[in-house]
């Protein structure tokens, strides 16, 4: 098995030791950002659990029950992940057509690809996960053996889901229609955003915030048991680390035997269902598929009104960029996934009992609209990664077809922007409109809202084009491998910090006016000489956060090597 796994090794090795010139500074510069992350993580963790604790009697309880909740956010995640990082790993890999021609063991092959799928798959929580359970056992003061459960716990918690997700994902491709494979990942995000929205629903959060809910005592507690069953491993990892935190052992072993014995169980259930049927599907997924959307009359109309806006080369651009995201189910199934994700997020808007809150409506109503700045941001960015920091590099090896042609590099970018521009400002727009419209904002922050949105959103799309052509992966075995590499990283490290620098820049002028305007003070001029020096500011920012990138994306694919 290790000998399959040495490719990988080798070409990270490699990357490590070739670098060229600026590579060093650009791995600098990533470690600086992902230390910044973890260290922001951190303090947000360490913040909530401090005054979670500072609650006398209930401080303690809170803190676990959010750590479960955590886990189990987690461990949805994973098993969605893991199954489709599994469909490309282990049927759509270009390299499975020489290993199945060798005379390798189907079990190394499959060991392999299990490694593969785990690490693929499980970087990013990881990533995500680590400074909160840091961030924990600080609060806590926990001993040292807090953190040799800690790593003990979360091993076998990714396995759990990387085995799930594998043994769903061959059943699924056996009992599918072979010419229909990548169809799956439609009934996968479906599945997927219905269970993690009936898991909310069932969390019911609003109620938390809503203090006529719970009369007594018994009542909030046991609404904040939840959905919280022992048979899952995130309820076996949280009763691992919960004792460790208090400082006893309690039952944290059992709890981590459950763990291991699941994992290991898990492993070798998965090589047998291997062994039964992944050989078969893994032939009938070779077949090829029709493609009756993109030759239809219907489709064809579609085209023509989604590039009527566009003349000359830019439409040819953006013609040739629709046609191909439908052709590709990968891509445009994943549409499906973002209605979801639309309605859920502004279904949680319209169930927030505002009018019952401590403080004030009308101020806790604009303080959160301009929060969701913030959020709506973020949202847009995770779905930019997706769709428009690959958009350079699905050219693919036919990217020499764009060299060699009349087009221009400048025009072939600028076509990019303005084809993802559109969408990702529709998607802003509904987003903060509906949203503020819930929450019954003032026309001044609805304006502002929406402005800021536009602003951000094109900044928020220069940097994926732009940083997609700094960080272009031409050869790829899928389409979801491009965003989850090292440009991927950067890009949305960069674009959470532009949001949040436009964020803060526009805190201090907004509460200046809106208090000025609820409680009838006065702004002197040197006031609204600040305010419009801040605003001005915003403006300069998503300038830069739109020409920067381009340019330098510009001079990245016009180097010889690109």
């Amino acid at each position: 098995m290790l000998f399959l796994l040495a490719p990988r090794k080798y070409a990270i090795k490699n990357r490590l030791h070739r670098l060229k010139p600026g590579d060093g500074v650009k791995t600098a510069f990533l470690g600086l950002l992902g230390l910044g992350f973890w260290a922001f993580m951190f303090g947000i963790s360490f913040r909530v659990l401090t005054y979670f604790r500072t609650i006398e009697g209930l401080g303690d309880l809170l803190a676990i029950r959010l750590l479960s909740m955590i886990l189990v956010v987690f461990f949805s995640v994973l098993v969605f992940s893991n199954i489709v990082t599994a469909l490309s790993t282990f049927y759509l890999s270009g390299e499975l057509e020489i290993l199945h021609a060798t005379p390798i063991h189907g079990e190394d092959i499959y060991r392999s690809k299990f490694v593969e799928t785990l690490v693929d798959s499980s970087w990013m929580v990881l990533i995500y996960g680590l400074p909160v359970f840091i961030a924990y056992g600080v609060v806590f003061k926990a001993a040292a053996g807090y953190y040799v459960g800690l790593a003990l716990t979360v091993v076998p918690f990714l396995i759990i889901p990387a085995g799930i997700g594998i043994i769903v994902t061959m059943l699924l491709v056996n009992a599918f229609p072979a010419r229909r494979a990548k169809d799956i990942l439609v009934l996968l995000g479906l599945l997927f955003f219905m269970a993690m929205y009936i898991l909310l629903r069932l969390l019911q959060p609003e109620k938390l915030v809503d203090p006529d809910t719970f009369p007594t005592l018994v009542q909030y507690l046991t609404a904040m048991r939840g959905p919280v069953s022992p048979l899952l491993p995130s309820f076996w990892a949280a009763k691992s680390l919960s004792p460790l935190l208090r400082g006893n052992g309690g039952d944290a072993l059992f709890y981590l035997l459950m763990l291991w014995s699941t994992a290991l169980a898990l492993i070798v259930i998965g090589e047998w269902v291997c062994m039964k049927i992944y050989y078969r599907g893994w032939s009938r997924s070779q077949e090829g598929r029709k493609a009756p959307l993109s030759r239809s009359r219907a489709a064809d109309l579609f085209f023509t009104l989604v590039s009527s806006p566009f003349r000359g080369r830019l439409r040819a651009i953006v013609l040739k960029d629709v046609k191909i995201f439908f052709r590709n189910t990968s891509q445009w199934s994943q549409l499906f996934l973002l209605v979801a994700l639309i309605v859920v997020y502004l279904y949680s808007f319209k169930l927030l009992p505002l009018e019952r809150a401590a403080m004030p409506s009308f101020f806790l109503q604009n303080l959160i609209s301009f929060l969701n700045l913030g959020m709506v941001g973020f949202v847009v960015s995770a779905v930019a990664v997706r769709f428009v920091f690959p958009a350079v590099s699905l050219e693919g090896e036919s990217f020499w077809i764009i060299r060699s042609s009349p087009l221009s590099l400048k025009q072939f970018l600028w076509a990019k922007f303005l084809s993802s521009l559109l969408p990702l400002v529709i998607l802003a727009g509904i987003l903060i409109v509906i949203s503020n419209i819930f929450l019954r904002v003032t026309p001044f922050m609805m304006t502002l809202s929406v402005m800021t949105v536009i602003m951000m959103t094109f900044g928020i799309t220069a940097l994926g084009v732009g940083l997609g052509s700094v960080f272009p992966r031409f050869r790829y075995e899928n389409v979801a491998q491009i965003p989850t590499g090292f440009g991927g990283i950067i890009y949305m490290l960069i674009a959470m910090l532009f949001i949040g620098t436009v964020i803060i820049l526009e805190a201090w002028p907004v509460y200046r006016i809106f208090t000025a305007q609820t409680f009838g003070r006065h702004i002197p001029d040197s006031g609204w000489v600040a305010i419009v020096m801040s605003f001005a500011l915003v403006v300069v920012i998503n300038l830069l956060a739109v020409l920067l990138p381009m340019h330098v994306g510009l001079r990245r694919l016009r180097e010889p090597d690109s």
